[in-house]
């Protein structure tokens, strides 16, 4: 990735360090709920044939951004968290994005065009101004995390731990890192592309191991 980019992901973590406050549920950007954001997402103007992609964009354009690729038909996803932040004369609950500055969208990247001339697009994430696609599996994990309403927050990348996959309750399917903290268990989401993570709380009985090799595997027999 270009030194541009690195700065901008810095950036990137220090507005989230500087939001995070109390802590309440994730939502898409528009609040719409399960069944609405299942329709959003599952368009596709290219047929299927895309992957997701993470597109860098201006300062608190993360909606804007959304809305206008949303509006060109394609899947486009900007998950936020809502936190508490203290007023002059009240707290206030606010929507802050669990990546600030990133949209995720899927498309073709051989046909960015109509995505690069969205208002408020800076650049398609990748090296060297080549498109790199984000792993299909951390993305479906984020999306299950979003849709799922339970508390979630931004947490520092991680590079090794014993992964793990949910098989019951909301997250069912979700994969990431297993992490303990004090007296809770934490599912540990990464896009590695961002080098950026979320948190989940969840239920230590839902929680089985992922062996080496099995993604590979399941992955081959679909």
């Amino acid at each position: 990735m270009r030194r541009g980019a690195g700065r901008a992901v810095g950036l990137a973590r220090v507005c989230v360090g500087g939001c995070v406050e109390g802590l309440e549920t994730a939502c898409l950007a528009d609040d719409i709920g399960l069944a609405g954001a299942g329709l959003h997402l599952g368009c596709d103007p290219d047929g299927g044939t895309g992957r997701w992609y993470a597109l860098y964009v201006r300062s608190r354009h993360e909606k804007v951004v959304e809305s206008g690729l949303r509006g060109k038909g394609y899947a486009a996803f900007s998950p936020f968290y809502r936190t508490k932040r203290k007023r002059v004369d009240r707290i206030a609950a606010i929507d802050v994005p669990l990546f600030p500055g990133y949209v995720f969208c899927h498309f073709d990247s051989s046909k960015r065009l109509p995505i690069l001339m969205t208002p408020g697009m800076v650049r398609i994430v990748g090296p060297a101004n080549r498109p790199e696609p984000v792993d299909d599996h951390e993305i479906a994990s984020i999306r299950t995390i979003a849709l799922s309403g339970r508390p979630v927050q931004p947490w520092p990348f991680l590079r090794s731990g014993q992964r793990i996959r949910l098989q019951a309750g909301p997250l069912m399917g979700a994969e990431g890192i297993f992490l303990r903290v004090k007296n809770e268990y934490h599912l540990v989401v990464s896009i590695t592309l961002l080098q950026r993570a979320v948190s989940v709380v969840v239920e230590k009985d839902a929680v089985a191991p992922l062996f080496i090799g099995e993604r590979h595997a399941r992955s081959f027999e679909s």
